[in-house]
């Protein structure tokens, strides 16, 4: 994800911080100088933050841990202002292993929670477990709240929380699964509508974004499943492009540039001089090249060369899950080492209208 830096690695997983986490260090820190106007006061909120961030830390790693026991690897851990995302390369579509998946993280807070109470009943007593002010008092105790709150608002049952998938995963052990996602993105979307319908009453902005967030997430989760639904058992070679242009990686990025005003194509696969595919030259870079270097810039320049390629006997379902991972958005596709398609985001939409429309026809 762009605007995030790489912080370290657990269980071989990186862990990045987004650009925008700095913003709640820096408000969390003005809060507390506030108090006393000290800066020990503005550090130590500064830790406590750092603290809770390192448990929602933990708790992706748990979705991340079992989802690898189901040979499903983690591309990353990525903190964010409203808390972390593990993002997983598929999520499995075995309802119990789903299950497990989703429900891991909850449990990792569960865990923490009664190790937490389990130290401050004896020490400190029940008195000091009561949240009084979440911005000061004894730090355990606070940290216990931060997981009996992450436990209550991750398992909310609607995408994209914890709650959410597994409310599909039980559902998904009686119905098809398209049919369970569509059920539990609506019941997500029931509760966004209420938790928004709150938040207007109170005027809560935060609870306004928590609305928009679980609404834009049930209606992502779902159109994701139904389009995979649509594709599953479609080979490539049926809607992959075969009228295309090439570029040489060692020719002017007017070359490009010709080919773009002239007809409709955007991205282009590079070959060498040999004929094979060394690169794949996305518009957004050729402009960006233009900008920088100038009307002398060669294709080399600018084409990316960690691409990836398919090939034509694949299903369109698993190449548009790497589409969505990828950040070229464009696979050529190789029979036996010789290009002979791409495959884009932009004409797998164009297939799934075209297919849409014939269903339509035959209704």
């Amino acid at each position: 994800m762009k605007w995030s830096w790489r912080i370290g690695t657990l269980a071989g997983i990186g862990v990045y911080v987004h650009a925008t986490f700095l913003i709640i260090l820096v408000w969390v820190g003005f809060i507390h100088w506030t108090m006393d106007h000290t800066l020990a006061q503005a550090v130590q909120g500064i830790l406590f933050v750092l603290l809770l961030f390192s448990i929602v830390v933990l708790h992706e790693l748990g979705h991340a841990l079992t989802a690898r026991r189901f040979g499903i690897q983690t591309r990353d851990i990525i903190l964010l202002p409203i808390g972390g995302v593990a993002r997983l390369e598929r999520m499995p579509e075995d309802p119990g292993q789903e299950f497990l998946v989703a429900i891991a993280g909850p449990a990792v807070n569960v865990v923490l929670a009664s190790a937490l109470l389990a130290v401050v009943l004896p020490v400190w007593g029940a008195t000091e477990l009561v949240p009084l002010n979440m911005l000061e008092g004894n730090v355990l105790a606070r940290l216990f709240w931060v997981n009996v709150f992450l436990v209550l608002f991750n398992m909310l049952p609607a995408f994209p929380m914890d709650g959410g998938r597994v409310v599909r995963a039980v559902l998904a052990f009686r119905l098809d699964y398209v049919q369970a996602t569509q059920i539990a993105a609506s019941i997500g979307q029931g509760m966004a509508f209420l938790i928004g319908f709150l938040g207007l009453l109170v005027l809560n902005p935060f609870l306004i974004f928590i609305a928009l967030f679980v609404w834009m997430g049930a209606s992502e989760e779902s159109s994701m499943v139904q389009m995979k639904s649509a594709l599953g058992g479609i080979p490539i070679s049926r809607a992959m492009i075969t009228d295309f242009q090439v570029l040489r990686a060692d020719e002017p990025l007017q070359a490009a540039v010709d080919h773009i005003i002239a007809g409709f194509q955007h991205d282009f696969p590079v070959v060498s001089e040999h004929g094979e595919v060394v690169g794949v030259l996305l518009r957004s870079d050729l402009f960006k090249a233009l900008s920088d270097i100038g009307e002398d810039a060669r294709v080399a320049d600018a084409m990316h060369t960690d691409f990836e390629t398919a090939d034509p006997s694949e299903m369109l379902e698993g190449v548009f899950m790497r589409l969505q991972s990828c950040e070229c958005h464009t696979l050529p596709v190789l029979r036996g080492g010789e290009l002979v398609g791409l495959i884009t985001t932009e004409n797998l939409g164009e297939f799934m209208m075209v297919q849409s429309a014939l269903r339509g026809a035959r209704g």
